[in-house]
């Protein structure tokens, strides 16, 4: 693996400072208070909005291949992404669209609407069910169902969604949060996916939610799904900043070996490490939410941005964009500060969480959000404080040459092994997910030949076997 960043030298993404903006209460839901939003972020001085946009297969937004939320609270005709991001960009901010990729619907407040994914492909949809199930058939984590990324039609549907944002907003960038399966391990048992993994590995029977291999091959899916939405977004939009917000449980990793046997790789089987090293990743928010006064997880906290840094390279050798997010919610102003301070000292750059409950007493319902955010702006904004001298962060999307294709007209169109050629040498393999689709990021500048193997022997990826790219992507 090439060498990371020098410790102490700044990552891409170093000059990033950034807010969470989520759709569970106010903030979005009318033009009254988009713009109060974008008032108060300027006047916090961050330049950097992660604005929720797809919550639970249903937007923020009236043009995305989803439907709109159906809240009661969302004014009727009203754009809030439209809104926020013509508004935000007027006054120097960047808008990073923040998708939750797998949330399907919440029993409490479900989507209303005839053409939402929860009643098409819910659990009253038989065979034709999207969900995420454990081994017993149940699908619900809490109040939640999550959609299993390896059922092709909703591999296919969260893809789509995302890229219809890149296709009808002018968004900065896109943000994948649960990008994973639920916490717990014991998921992914729809009879579908099941069929799947005996059909392209060849093993029989139902495997042990501890199976290596079971595990292996489902964080497979995940990855694959990564790699789809960035491949085919960059290849949209090439100036698009690819972004994850990523897990961080517990003690973290001290190098990759170890971060194999955190939760992050082996419960939820998010592989965060892999997907920058990919190059699919170019910038990686992590969710490194800790609470300083127990001093384990202040440590913890330190010990995450440390890992991260480290392994931040793309396999060209190429560094990738750090972000420490921090959880304001569960932390005093004083906190919140520190934490931010720390990060940008360890050349990362910084994202809190989150605009509507800024402070540990907002949470507690002991504080107004006003107040909260007055309380932390006070002291971000001190003189040698994280957010004291704010500027807008202007660095471009790191440019990468990938390639995105698919095989199709197979009974197992998922597993199917590619390889890329440049110049008679090796230079990437792959395997392709449940829709056929493969491809490869941060390539050299060369003609390219794909090749894959299947009974008849090795044939060229159709429909079209060179690539010499220019720009950042070539879709085949």
């Amino acid at each position: 693996m090439p060498p990371a960043a020098a410790p102490g030298a700044a990552l891409p993404g170093a000059a990033l400072r950034g807010l969470w903006v989520d759709a569970f209460g106010p903030g979005l839901h009318t033009p009254a208070q988009v713009k109060q939003t974008v008032e108060d972020a300027a006047r916090l001085g961050v330049n950097t909005l992660f604005v929720q946009a797809i919550r639970r297969a249903d937007c923020l937004c009236l043009n995305a291949s989803v439907p709109p939320v159906s809240d009661p609270e969302l004014a009727p005709g009203f754009d809030p992404l439209a809104a926020v991001t013509a508004q935000a960009h007027a006054r120097g901010m960047k808008v990073i669209a923040w998708v939750s990729v797998t949330g399907a619907a919440n029993t409490a407040k479900p989507n209303t609407r005839p053409g939402h994914v929860f009643r098409t492909h819910g659990p009253a949809a038989g065979a034709a069910s999207w969900l995420s199930r454990r081994p017993d058939g149940s699908w619900q984590e809490g109040r939640d169902a999550w959609l299993d990324p390896a059922i092709p039609g909703a591999a296919d549907h969260m893809a789509q969604a995302v890229l219809s944002l890149v296709r009808r907003y002018p968004v900065d960038g896109v943000q994948l949060d649960r990008i994973r399966y639920p916490d717990g391990g014991a998921w992914g048992y729809d009879p579908k996916t099941l069929a799947r993994y005996r059909a392209e590995t060849g093993r029989p029977g139902t495997p042990a939610p501890s199976d290596p291999a079971w595990q292996a091959w489902k964080r497979q899916q995940v990855s694959f799904l990564v790699r789809r939405i960035a491949l085919e977004a960059k290849a949209l939009n090439p100036e698009l900043w690819i972004s994850a917000a990523t897990i961080t449980y517990q003690t973290p990793p001290a190098d990759l070996a170890a971060f194999q046997t955190t939760r992050t790789y082996a419960d939820v089987l998010q592989d965060w490490p892999g997907w920058m090293r990919a190059g699919w990743l170019d910038l990686n928010v992590l969710m490194n939410y800790k609470r300083d006064p127990l001093p384990e997880q202040a440590g913890w906290f330190d010990g995450w941005n440390a890992f991260a840094r480290r392994v931040a390279v793309r396999s060209d050798g190429a560094p990738v964009a750090v972000a420490a997010g921090t959880a304001m919610y569960l932390n005093s102003p004083a906190v919140t500060a520190a934490q931010a301070t720390r990060a940008l000292n360890a050349g990362l750059g910084w994202v809190g969480y989150s605009y509507r409950t800024p402070t540990l007493d907002v949470y507690g319902e002991r504080q107004s959000a006003a107040q909260g955010l007055r309380a932390v702006r006070e002291v971000l904004r001190a003189p040698g404080g994280a957010l004291a001298a704010p500027g807008p962060w202007t660095e471009a999307a790191p440019v990468a040459r990938g390639l995105l294709g698919r095989i199709t007209g197979l009974t197992v169109p998922g597993g199917q092994r590619v390889q890329a050629w440049q110049g008679g040498a090796l230079v990437a393999e792959a395997d392709t997910d449940a829709n056929g689709y493969y491809g490869f990021a941060a390539l050299p500048p060369a003609p390219l030949r794909c090749a894959w193997a299947a009974s008849a022997g090795p044939r060229r990826c159709p429909p079209k076997g060179w690539c010499a790219c220019r720009t950042c992507c070539c879709a085949t």
